[in-house]
């Protein structure tokens, strides 16, 4: 019989799963966020330091310009040496330090247990500096997510934490960085839920606010205070607006979409040279000299031609050769292999997109240039929310939030329509490993036993012989297995139709019940009021395809559960997707009939 301690060990369910471990991790996120913070300075310093040694010629990490280089012919040389520095870093350090940065953080998440190297975190961004210092056309958001991410990872295991709760702080790690770098709260935390996190729960939203909101407090004692690019648009948005922004927007997925896909294909060109990987950052860092040779603008992370394009102080001439020389050095340089972000150059090639297209709208370049930058991120990263506000936050311009929602919502269901894969994801699409980006809630957790049991089954009385047993299953059972009760019609077990041929093969002791035989009081069972999950976990455990459902306070069966019962609820909540409804299709045919 189950014993009544077991039946009172079912705890009343909530809206969340949370515990008080969630209090811990907000706790430590506290000292995550100030290593993301810290990371980030480290970076930006770093960054500015490996600039005015490459370009300059000086030791010093005051902020530098490397359009105000006098290198001439030599700005071919300079990012071909970055390159193969980056190249031997990879080599003999670390091959996790290639690439975008993103991309590694999400699969380290979803397929390394959210584990990753004290290594990782020192090289990456290190090399990233190298590479953008060297005129690189990236940007710093990459490797602070996997230098913040790192920092989170680490912790998580110096004090041994499972890998739901490294995975908290890796994200908080990384959008505490981000948040640090660009002082965009809201968009790290949009990120974090849209691109790294894969769930929306207390136990990882929680700690991730409160490591950016102790970055935040960082930032304006490390970095800054403000928006990175101030910038304030006068205009007065109308419906003409927000639909020209709609159709920005479609314009930036479809620049989106291009730019992913010939990134991809550049990769597979450099993935048919004769040479070893380590050599491809130096092969690519060659067009990206040769592009610095026809316009200065494109080389580095391009925060100030960001700013040009928001203030639109920048000819259409300028605006060009971002749109297009920017695009081909980035494409290839990116494609190479090297270290190096992807935002800033999104960012960069969707405000020039939108700079120009501009010249013909209402509202000035300026303003379409923002509508520009905060679709092509949205199409390219599939993260419109994130998108929205990074725009805004960016400039501190909220005003402008609806023509960047506007911008953001185009471009991605172009962009959806179009790719299949983000910018982000593809790269990992390519190693073997699918990911799906669209968030349901699951029907094993929120529909419950009693909605799916088969209820009132047949039962078996305990008191029943083994030999009768036997027979039943050998004439009258319509299914493998049956709840067995007792007088009181409690359960006292599970007889199944195996259980039946092993008595009838090895004999069972003459006279014996089913009380006797099955007298285990570990049977597995659950309560009507159980989600489906918690017995979809059962069976997995036990092994039990069958499980009894017991009423709480009477101790009854009151119906059974089986893996079959399970797949329905899949096979019904899918078809109720594609499905329409039997009055939409009367109604459909009926206006059919009378056009």
């Amino acid at each position: 019989m189950v014993p009544p301690e077991a039946l009172s060990a079912h705890p009343p369910l909530g809206d969340h799963t949370s515990d008080r471990r969630m209090l811990m991790l907000a706790g430590a996120a506290t000292f995550v966020g100030t290593g993301g913070a810290l990371g980030a300075w480290m970076l930006i310093k770093a960054i500015a330091f490996a600039t005015n040694l490459f370009w300059f010629g000086r030791l010093s990490d005051a902020p530098s310009v490397i359009t105000d280089t006098s290198w001439g012919i030599g700005i071919v040389a300079v990012p071909v040496i970055g390159s193969l520095i980056i190249g031997l870093m990879a080599r003999y350090g670390s091959e996790k330090i290639r690439g975008h940065g993103i991309p590694e953080a999400i699969e380290a998440i979803l397929y390394g247990e959210s584990r990753l190297s004290p290594k990782v975190a020192i090289l990456k961004p290190l090399s990233s500096a190298i590479s953008i210092g060297s005129g690189g056309p990236f940007g710093a958001e990459g490797p602070i997510i996997m230098t913040g991410g790192a920092i989170g990872s680490l912790f998580s295991q110096l004090f041994h934490l499972s890998a739901a709760e490294r995975k908290t702080l890796l994200v908080a790690g990384a959008a505490a960085g981000m948040t640090a770098i660009f002082g965009t709260p809201m968009a790290a935390i949009l990120l974090a839920l849209e691109v790294l996190l894969f769930e929306w729960k207390p136990r990882s939203f929680v700690p991730v606010v409160i490591a950016v909101l102790v970055s935040l407090l960082w930032r304006p004692l490390l970095i800054d205070s403000g928006p990175l690019f101030p910038v304030e648009h006068s205009v007065s948005l109308d419906a003409r607006l927000i639909a020209i922004a709609l159709t920005m927007g479609a314009l930036a997925g479809c620049q989106a979409s291009l730019l992913s896909a010939l990134l991809y294909r550049i990769e597979d060109l450099f993935g048919r040279l004769p040479l070893h990987w380590m050599w491809w950052p130096a092969v690519g860092a060659v067009a990206v000299g040769v592009g610095g040779l026809i316009d200065a603008h494109v080389l580095g992370a391009g925060y100030e031609s960001i700013r040009g394009l928001l203030e639109g102080s920048f000819t259409m001439r300028v605006a060009l050769s971002l749109l297009f020389v920017k695009a081909v050095v980035w494409l290839i340089a990116l494609g190479s292999g090297t270290s190096g972000g992807v935002l800033a150059p999104l960012l960069l090639l969707g405000g020039a997109l939108g700079f120009l297209v501009g010249h013909f709208l209402p509202g000035g370049s300026a303003l379409w240039a923002l509508a520009g930058m905060a679709g092509t991120m949205s199409g390219a990263m599939r993260a419109p929310l994130t998108a929205t506000l990074f725009a805004v936050e960016l400039t501190g311009d909220f005003a402008m939030l609806p023509l960047t929602m506007a911008a953001s919502v185009g471009a991605y269901a172009v962009s959806v329509l179009i790719m299949r894969r983000s910018i982000l994801t593809e790269k990992i699409a390519r190693r073997g490993r699918h990911i799906l980006q669209e968030y349901t809630v699951d029907p094993f957790d929120f529909l419950q036993v009693r909605q799916v049991m088969t209820p009132a089954p047949k039962m078996l009385p305990s008191c029943m012989p083994v030999a009768a047993a036997v027979g039943f299953f050998a004439t009258e059972a319509e299914h493998r297995s049956y709840p067995v009760i007792d007088n009181d019609g409690k359960l006292t077990g599970l007889v199944s139709r195996s259980d039946a041929l092993r008595w009838q093969v090895e004999g069972a002791p003459e006279g014996a019940t089913l009380a006797e035989v099955l007298s285990d009081a570990s049977q597995p069972f659950g309560v009507p009021e159980d989600p489906l999950g918690k017995i979809a976990d059962l069976m997995v455990d036990t092994g039990v395809g069958r499980i009894p459902i017991v009423n709480p306070v009477t101790h009854h069966v009151e119906g059974l559960l089986t893996r079959q019962d399970l797949l329905k609820v899949r096979d019904v909540r899918r078809g109720s997707e594609r499905a329409r409804s039997r009055e939409e299709t009367q109604n459909t045919t009926s206006s059919r009939k009378t056009i």
